[in-house]
C-alpha cells in the first residue's frame, strides 16, 4: 500500500470537515426575494430566510420585534459583511416571547426564517419607512466574529522575533548582530530620614 492513499484520505476528510454548512434551525427551502423587493408589496405569505445587522430590539407584551438592516446571506446563511453597498433595505422580524435587548444588541448579526405578513411603517428620521414584516419561526443570533489585529509594526520595520533573515531577525543564531538592549531602571528611593 502506498503512502499516497492514506494521505489522500486524510486530505479528503479535512476538506469535508472544513465545508461550510447551514445551521440546522436555518435549513430548508425559501423564496429568493429581498426585503427591498418585498417593500413593494405582493409578497405576503412568502416563506423567507433573511438576515442582517440588528438596528434595535423592541420587546412587547406578547412578542419581541427585531428591526434589521438586511444583508445578503453567505453559504452558511450568515449575513455578509465587509463590502459596502451590500445592504438590502430594512425589515422587521417578530417572534413570540421575550428576547433581551442587552443580548440582541445593535450591530449583532441575526438570521431569521418565517413568513412575510405585509409591512409596518416606522419613522427613520423624518421619513415614513415601510418595513416588510416577517412572522419569524426561527431567530438565530450569530456569535460575534473574531477580531483580527495586524502586526503593530509599521512598514519597513520587523517583528523583533521574526525579521528579514529568519527567526529572531538576525541570522542563524539569535544573538549575532542583534542590537544591544539597554535597560534603564529608576534609582532606588532614598531611605527614610532618621528621627
Amino acid at each position: 500500500m502506498s503512502l499516497y492513499r492514506p494521505l489522500s484520505l486524510v486530505a479528503a476528510v479535512a476538506l469535508l470537515g472544513g465545508c461550510a454548512t447551514i445551521p440546522q434551525p436555518l435549513q430548508g427551502n425559501y423564496t429568493a426575494i429581498s426585503s427591498a423587493a418585498a417593500r413593494q408589496g405582493g409578497a405576503g405569505g412568502t416563506r423567507v430566510r433573511w438576515g442582517g445587522e440588528i438596528i434595535k430590539t423592541e420587546p412587547g407584551p406578547q412578542e419581541t420585534c427585531f428591526y434589521v438592516l438586511a444583508r445578503p446571506l453567505d453559504s452558511q446563511a450568515r449575513p455578509e459583511t465587509g463590502r459596502s453597498g451590500n445592504d438590502q433595505g430594512r425589515f422587521v422580524a417578530c417572534h413570540s416571547g421575550f428576547y433581551d435587548p442587552e443580548v440582541f444588541t445593535r450591530g449583532r448579526e441575526l438570521t431569521v426564517t418565517g413568513t412575510i405578513h405585509g409591512t409596518v411603517t416606522q419613522k427613520v428620521g423624518d421619513y415614513d419607512y415601510p418595513y416588510p414584516r416577517v412572522e419569524a419561526d426561527v431567530v438565530y443570533l450569530w456569535p460575534k466574529r473574531p477580531v483580527y489585529v495586524s502586526t503593530p509594526y509599521p512598514p519597513g520595520f520587523y517583528d523583533p522575533f521574526w525579521g528579514p533573515w529568519g527567526p529572531w531577525g538576525y541570522g542563524p543564531y539569535p544573538y549575532w548582530g542583534a542590537p544591544r538592549v539597554i535597560v534603564v531602571r529608576p534609582p532606588p528611593p532614598p531611605p527614610p530620614p532618621k528621627k
